[in-house]
């Protein structure tokens, strides 16, 4: 009796644990009833396609599309810190750079933010509240390197008042996510929603209730999916992906063993909008590259041409 008595009460133990498992996993999944989202292919626009615009057109369009750089940065990372704000960041309409503690050598907006969640959350919301009539935002880590320019011309003909949320789309389980080490791209609607479900701490809590702690490109593309904006993979015209988590160098590597009659031309689009995993030595050189070396007798015919921000002494 004492055994069977023992056997029953364990049983009953098991039981309990096992309901509060379900339980805990039923706040935390999505509703069921959200319909099932594969995503988009979200491409910058072709020359031919360029040419349905008139001149006057093109360059309203080039002058209308600003973006604000969202860039997460922390003392421990000083030096890529630094490098960013000497690089790419130069190219934003408006690099605000959010720190989780102050630091004496470098200015950033304090968030006061230990948990990389919450702060990327605060992070959001002020660039929403200060970004005035810009209507693009880049979020990116400081060890991320992009080209502005190529953002800008990827979302050229795309309405800031429709919800985009694009990148390296991934997808973990039955999630679809764009990865952070890719950079972010979000328009004002996305942007707006994303600010008023932070308000719901059912669908969008502060501060992660799960058994286990999600990253936050994860917990980013969870909330948004509770306001029906879904992750867009952005690539070129030919269908490359704009946004990498490798560096160049490893995508090269990679197509050599890969492509090796073509590795140029496998490796990334010419459009390439970010690149990750580089040195602060590397992100230096490839300053060079992108907005200095020029080929003697190559002319360049674009169509368009966006300006650096007024005062900005970028290169």
């Amino acid at each position: 009796m004492v055994s069977e008595g023992g056997s029953f009460l364990k049983g009953m133990v098991l039981g309990g644990l096992f309901c509060l498992v379900l339980s805990l996993l039923g706040n935390f999944s999505p509703s069921t009833e959200m319909e099932e989202h594969h995503h988009h292919h979200v491409k910058a626009p072709s020359k031919d396609e360029l040419q349905h615009f008139s001149d006057v057109q093109v360059q309203e369009l080039s002058n209308q599309v600003r973006v604000y750089c969202v860039i997460m940065v922390q003392p421990k990372i000083l030096v890529y810190w630094a490098t960013a704000l000497d690089t790419w960041s130069k190219h934003c309409d408006k690099p605000v750079f959010y720190t989780s503690e102050s630091s004496k050598a470098l200015e950033a907006f304090d968030l006061k933010e230990k948990d990389d969640w919450t702060r990327l959350r605060k992070a959001l919301k002020h660039a929403y509240d200060n970004a005035g009539d810009l209507r693009w935002f880049f979020v990116a880590q400081a060890t991320t390197f992009a080209i502005i320019e190529n953002l800008k011309y990827l979302v050229l003909a795309k309405d800031p008042d429709e919800p985009f949320y694009m990148g390296n789309a991934m997808k973990s389980g039955e999630l679809e996510y764009v990865a952070y080490d890719s950079g972010i791209v979000l328009s004002y609607e996305a942007l707006k929603r994303l600010v008023h479900i932070f308000q719901d701490e059912d669908k969008c809590p502060e501060r992660g209730r799960a058994l286990w702690k999600m990253s936050e490109d994860k917990q980013l593309a969870l909330c948004l999916k509770y306001t029906g904006v879904f992750a867009e993979n952005g690539e070129d015209a030919h269908g490359k992906g704009l946004f990498n988590s490798k560096s160049v160098n490893n995508l090269i590597t990679d197509s050599m063993k890969e492509n090796p009659n073509n590795v140029v031309g496998a490796c990334c689009s010419d459009l390439a909008v970010t690149f990750n995993g580089m040195s602060p030595n590397q992100m230096q050189v490839m300053m060079f590259g992108v907005y200095r070396l020029r080929p003697y007798g190559h002319d360049y015919h674009d169509s368009l041409t966006f300006y650096p921000p007024e005062g900005s002494d970028n290169d």
